[in-house]
């Protein structure tokens, strides 16, 4: 029996009682029911420099291992995406370095002889975000010359990403918000990259929950008028389209974009909260996934997917729900900083030497919130090695402070003996 101590919230811990690990299976051949991609995040060098606002510093080894793992359960690696800190510590520097070296790495994993990547393609295994996030959006100014210069850094970034061999996930932009004066300018701008991109891309919407300088997106505060700009824009080039990421949190909406789509373009949900009634589908339609949550449960994720290849639809859903508070509460308010939940448990699981994100972004949540992450892991029966999860949450505690026998309670006295 493993157990830790957990501050309960009264100023006293107390005992948890770890559950065994969750009975998941690496497939033995590729999975065909949905298409899924985890988003994976980025592992920092644990004595580099990544104080706010420093040029990234990576833990190569750690970082491109974790994706070989995803890769090993049979699912994608959505990589340099929002999840990887876009536009929140990682630098276009070191993400260009990060897109060529994953593209590379995932080459690699397809001669690695794992039965679940059989008959895939390097595009199959791993999707990288092009942006504009090497610009300033301070600098940019509405009309003709802010739209050239977010042309330009896209069509800087789709180069990198193209040239890496990396499918396309073309992301949404802050400059674009700057430099958009209505919904026009955001068709003009897409529609030139889709034509010009060699492979058909995803497009990516992502919802202010996630980063609130994307207000108005399309050209609308509206969603439903926002949405319509979005349709017109994939129905304008369903050829150059794969799929769209929508990340609003609105399973509602969803449903409703999914079925007014063209054939042969994909929903990759990208709600973390709603994903379990998403991908199970409503007996019509179902969205595949790429998701940022699949990052902390991607064994769970790809036996689940299995399941529905298997023709045990029930079985997959209960496994899907069974991961659904903990998405909900790793994408809790702030959203945007989920990522320090999806770095917790990676490091719970030992998949990093340190708790550390570049940026000093392991800040981004409270001791309470990851106390209830390493809770919710073990429920779900994510936590891989009980033993080695414990003993990292109990050095977790001893240095937050929260590891002694009695704590004092919220707004109580204390302090050092």
């Amino acid at each position: 029996m493993t157990a830790v101590h957990l501050p309960d919230g009264t100023g006293s811990r107390t005992e948890h009682v770890l559950s065994e690990p969750g009975a998941w299976t690496r497939p033995q051949a590729p999975i065909g029911s949905r298409r899924a991609y985890a988003a994976a995040h980025v592992v920092p060098h644990v004595l580099g420099d990544n104080t706010p606002g420093a040029p990234a510093q990576l833990d190569w080894d750690a970082t491109l291992g974790f994706r070989h793992d995803v890769w090993s359960y049979g699912l994608g690696v959505a990589d340099a995406m929002d999840t990887a800190q876009r536009g929140m510590g990682l630098d276009w520097p070191a993400t260009q370095e990060l897109i060529r070296r994953s593209t590379a790495e995932a080459a690699a994993a397809l001669t690695a002889g794992h039965a679940g990547l059989r008959g895939r393609t390097v595009r199959d295994l791993i999707a990288c975000g092009a942006g504009t996030d090497q610009l300033d959006p301070a600098g940019i100014v509405p009309g003709e010359a802010g739209l050239q210069a977010v042309e330009a850094a896209y069509r800087e970034q789709l180069a990198v990403v193209e040239g890496a061999g990396a499918k396309v996930v073309l992301m949404a932009s802050r400059a674009l918000v700057r430099a958009a004066r209505g919904a026009e300018d955001y068709l003009r701008v897409y529609t030139g990259l889709l034509d010009e991109v060699r492979h058909p891309v995803v497009l990516h919407w992502l919802g202010t929950m996630f980063d609130p300088a994307l207000t108005g997106y399309w050209g609308s505060e509206e969603v439903e008028t926002a949405t319509e700009t979005f349709l017109q824009l994939i129905r304008s080039r369903p050829e150059k389209v794969d799929g769209v990421k929508v990340s609003l949190l609105d399973a509602g909406h969803e449903t409703r974009l999914r079925a007014a789509l063209p054939d042969g373009v994909r929903l990759y949900t990208g709600d973390d909260f709603n994903y379990p009634e998403l991908v199970h589908g409503d007996g019509t339609r179902h969205s595949d996934a790429l998701l940022g949550i699949f990052a902390g449960i991607y064994p769970a994720a790809s036996t689940a997917l299995q399941a529905y290849d298997a023709g045990q639809p029930d079985r997959a859903r209960a496994i899907l729900d069974s991961t659904e508070a903990l998405g909900r509460h790793v994408f809790g308010a702030p959203t945007f900083y989920y990522k320090s939940g999806i770095a917790f448990l990676s490091w719970l699981n030992g998949h990093q030497p340190g708790y550390q994100m570049v940026g000093g972004l392991h800040s981004g949540r409270s001791v309470p919130h990851l106390v209830r992450v390493f809770e919710l892991a073990d429920r779900a029966g994510l936590l891989l090695d009980p033993e080695l999860a414990a003993r990292r949450m109990d050095a977790f505690l001893d240095v937050a402070g929260a590891g002694a026998p009695a704590l004092v309670p919220a707004g109580g006295t204390g302090g050092a003996a």
